[in-house]
């Protein structure tokens, strides 16, 4: 068996290919799932794909990765502005962690230029789209 990587995604991000396709892509998360999947195969990876729109259930899930997971690919969302809960449960799991965004952050609403978890994270790649997932993947492999 491969690394394990637990790919979580945040809030909204199961509207995907609705919500706002100006700014986050035609994909939908099924079709980003896909290529986490292949780009995992690829790598040797074994992937765990989440999403929840719930806070909790995220910060339940980072908590657990101290034992299922050898590294996270997380992709908060909203919460990555507002979520002192997601930061401090990353940092406790102190499992491997990159954030991934589809969007540039930094090109976007002043409230969205701050994430509590890039505080936390060892990489952040943000404003490639899905093929962002992929590329964090690969690095995640050369990481582990």
């Amino acid at each position: 068996m491969g690394k394990r990587v637990l790919v979580l995604n945040g809030p909204n991000l199961n509207m995907l290919g609705i919500r706002e396709p100006g700014i986050y892509g035609a994909q939908t998360l099924a079709d980003i799932e896909n290529l986490c999947r292949t780009t995992g195969t690829e790598l040797g990876l074994t992937v765990d794909f989440r999403q929840t729109n719930h806070e909790g259930e995220l910060v339940t899930w980072i908590q657990q990765a101290r034992q299922t997971a050898d590294a996270i690919l997380i992709n908060p969302a909203a919460y990555s502005h507002t979520s002192v809960a997601i930061h401090d449960a990353l940092k406790a799991a102190g499992v491997l962690t990159y954030e991934v965004h589809l969007s540039n952050i930094h090109q976007r609403e002043p409230f969205r230029h701050h994430s509590y978890v890039s505080a936390v994270a060892t990489a952040v790649i943000c404003g490639l789209g899905a093929s962002g997932y992929s590329l964090a993947l690969r690095a995640l492999a050369e990481k582990l």
